[in-house]
């Protein structure tokens, strides 16, 4: 059997935390803008280390295990 959950998870953080897709920290303009389809370096750092963190605590800290087959 394998385990889906941490590929799971990576895919769905990966989707709601690209910088600029549904939010960005920090934007041009402001420290948080929604939907502006736009990115910068700083915000693919701010990014990626929420991203970092968060499947960090999903897949080692809580231990989400989704069996198929």
């Amino acid at each position: 059997m394998a385990d889906w959950g941490p590929v799971i998870i990576a895919v769905v953080l990966f989707v709601v935390l690209s910088p600029g897709l549904l939010f960005q920290i920090p934007g041009r303009g402001r420290v948080v803008e929604f939907g502006n389809m736009q990115t910068s370096g700083a915000s693919i750092l701010v990014h990626t280390i929420i991203y970092f963190g968060l499947l960090t605590i999903f897949t080692i800290a809580i231990g989400v295990h989704i069996y198929a087959g």
